[in-house]
């Protein structure tokens, strides 16, 4: 008997030693999880591709562990998003995890498996039947909508307010990764300062902002200026790198604002009077109207929980800035009976209303334009979710027209807004916008816009005309410029340096001048570096066969060592220019060029930083000790003169002088 017993037990432990043996190296497979380093990580990710079905239901057993179940935990979340993006191991997932599921002992392997199944599923998860394992809390996962990114990004905010632990937040900022556009951007940037999942929201970031150009303005530059801190790992150089180079060109106009920080009512005021009647007072009548508005009106609207609320008692609220044509998201949400809107330019306005109310003709849906009498005032369909849930209105105005889209919906197709307040002209050119005040509870977020260039030539002054000054540039074309016109581009009305086709070059007018004054205005990026040529042929380096008046940033810290002849405004090697006269990166500088025989006068924001002779300054030889033969000559063409830097231009105008 005392045979048979020790050979049961070695036969135990024969099946023993390997199963112990087989755990410890599925433990050192996860131990990069949580995730630190991603070579890694990869490596773990592809080891766990190959495990055998007996490997993957000792690995199941590690969630009914409290010792192991958190790395546990880490990995699996991490495997199943990428089998997510895989058809095969996603089949092959799905019922290993059907399995686990049936299998599973602990409450908290159960629901934590479940959520994983819905990932791969778009299931709805079980409720939790025991409610004391605070760790990973019972939770609702709603199905995301197939309708449009729009509404699957909705849905995702409201999903995101429910996610209970870090790996939720992860899995939902996962989703947000593969819709492109503004609004994804804005969604993430809120976690980058969410220690829990921060670094994936800096990644994510990233890749969206690189993959759409569209995305830029101050809340743009701002969020990837924070990711930048965030983003670590193997291929944090090359990301940070791209994202340096974005930040360098990214426009400084015609970018996003936010209207509504989610604290307080800054940039906002409230309603006096209409733009017709604002515009017979006094600035000092205003002024006090506004003060008494103000006051009247304090708490009817009030920001809670970082939304901006009208609490159905009071009138419209104001933007402080006046706006002409201008691209806007912003997010609402009603309750039954509401009745709200947005006004544009200071008329009513785009429609937001409770469809139950068919008294008021409510069932044609929100978005149209509503006070139209001329021009279709009812949106094309009924776009509204539910009562109580979120809308998202992407607005769009041109001119006098009205694009409007709801959750992803045109429901308004470039249609005229009429003038409520004087039918008998046209809307007004530019004015505040309203969050409109109907006696009703509304609630707003995400108010984003930005300005749009004007799609209209561009003209100088009646007085420049006068002076005989002519336009260089219409805003549209470079139909009057010659030289290497791929290196530069029209974008938003400017002529932008076009460092990804030709890295600027060198861009002339095609005509020739001799005695002249030209005007300009520039914006610089940081350490940008560009020229104006002047009386240069169209061959050679223009700075000696010609003349170059530096355009350059030249305060920034890459430059402590320039020459005094290499500051910006000065006649490049030849005579130096006055400093400290440049306008902060993204501001736009104005400057005028006079030449005018031997004198070269340079006018930088109202000052002199050059007035000189250039004889008189090379008679004993250049600054730079080489050959300047361009100032010897008499006319020759304008130019830009890039050096592969971001500069943008615009306001180019020129007139020619006559030598008495």
């Amino acid at each position: 008997m005392k045979k048979l017993c020790a050979y049961i037990f070695l036969v135990l432990l024969a099946f023993q030693l390997p199963a112990q043996d087989a755990k410890m190296k599925l433990i050192e497979t996860i131990q990069p999880f949580p995730y630190q380093h991603h070579t890694e990580v990869v490596a773990a990710l592809s080891t766990m591709k190959n495990w055998s079905a007996r490997d993957w239901k000792l690995f199941y057993k590690m969630l009914d562990d409290d010792s192991l179940k958190l790395k546990a935990t880490y990995a699996l979340n991490s495997f199943v998003n990428m089998a997510s993006l895989e058809s095969k191991l996603k089949r092959q997932t799905q019922e290993s995890l059907k399995k686990a599921l049936s299998s599973s002992k602990s409450e908290y392997a159960k629901i934590f498996i479940q959520s994983q199944l819905n990932l791969l599923t778009d299931h709805t998860i079980v409720q939790q039947a025991n409610n004391s394992l605070p760790k990973l809390p019972s939770y609702k996962v709603e199905p995301i909508s197939k309708a449009n990114d729009v509404q699957k990004l909705l849905d995702l905010e409201d999903r995101m307010m429910l996610a209970g632990n870090p790996i939720q937040k992860k899995n939902i900022l996962s989703e947000v990764a593969h819709i492109n556009g503004f609004s994804s951007f804005v969604f993430v940037s809120k976690f980058l300062a969410d220690p829990s999942v921060n670094k994936d929201a800096a990644s994510i970031l990233a890749r969206l902002a690189l993959n759409d150009e569209s995305i830029k303005g101050p809340v743009v530059r701002e969020a990837i200026e924070n990711a930048l801190t965030l983003i670590k790992g193997e291929d944090s150089s090359i990301l940070v790198n791209k994202l340096n180079k974005l930040l360098k060109k990214m426009p400084y106009d015609f970018g996003f604002v936010s209207l509504f920080n989610g604290k307080d009512l800054s940039g906002w005021k409230a309603l006096v009077g209409n733009p017709i009647s604002r515009a017979k007072l006094s600035d000092s009548a205003l002024k006090a109207a506004q003060q008494i508005a103000n006051e009247k009106t304090k708490g009817d609207w009030i920001v809670k929980d970082g939304l901006l609320i009208f609490t159905g008692h009071g009138d419209n609220l104001a933007t402080e800035k006046q706006y002409a044509d201008m691209e806007m998201y912003v997010d609402w949400k009603i309750t039954e009976k509401g009745d709200a809107g947005i006004y544009l330019r200071g008329s009513p306005q785009v429609q937001i209303w409770d469809t139950s109310r068919r008294d008021a003709g409510a069932q044609v849906g929100s978005g149209g334009l509503y006070n139209n009498q001329q021009n279709e005032s009812k949106p094309l369909v009924v776009a509204d979710n539910k009562v109580g849930e979120w809308n998202r209105f992407h607005i769009i105005m041109r001119g006098e027209k009205v694009t409007v889209y709801l959750n992803g919906i045109l429901v308004t197709d470039n249609i005229r807004l009429e003038n409520y307040w004087d039918r008998k002209i046209p809307i007004f050119s530019k004015e505040q916008i309203e969050l409109q005040a109907h006696g009703t509870y509304v609630a707003y977020r995400n108010i984003y816009l930005r300005e749009l260039p004007s799609e209209e030539p561009s003209s100088i002054s009646d007085t420049e005309k006068k002076q005989g000054f002519i336009s260089l540039f219409d805003g549209l074309s470079l139909n009057q410029w010659t030289g290497n016109t791929t290196g530069y581009i029209v974008k938003d009305g400017v002529v932008e340096v076009n460092p990804e086709d030709g890295g600027g070059g060198n861009l002339y007018t095609k005509d020739e001048y001799a005695d002249f004054e030209y005007r300009f205005e520039f914006q610089l990026t940081p350490g940008a570096n560009n020229g104006i040529g002047i009386r240069a042929p169209l061959y050679g380096d223009a700075a000696y066969v010609g003349m170059e008046i530096q355009v350059l940033d030249s305060e920034h810290p890459m430059y402590k060592g320039l020459q005094p002849y290499q500051y910006h405004g000065s006649v490049y090697g030849v005579i130096p220019a006055k400093r400290g006269f440049l306008l902060p990166i993204g501001e736009w500088n104005k400057e005028e060029i006079v030449a005018k025989g031997n004198k070269i006068k340079v006018t930088l924001n109202g000052t002199v930083i050059v007035d000189a002779d250039i004889m008189e300054a090379s008679k004993n030889g250049t600054m730079d000790h080489k050959e300047h033969p361009g100032l010897l000559r008499a006319n020759g063409h304008i130019g830009f003169l890039g050096h592969g830097d971001t500069v943008r231009f615009r306001n180019m105008r020129v007139r020619k002088l006559i030598t008495p």
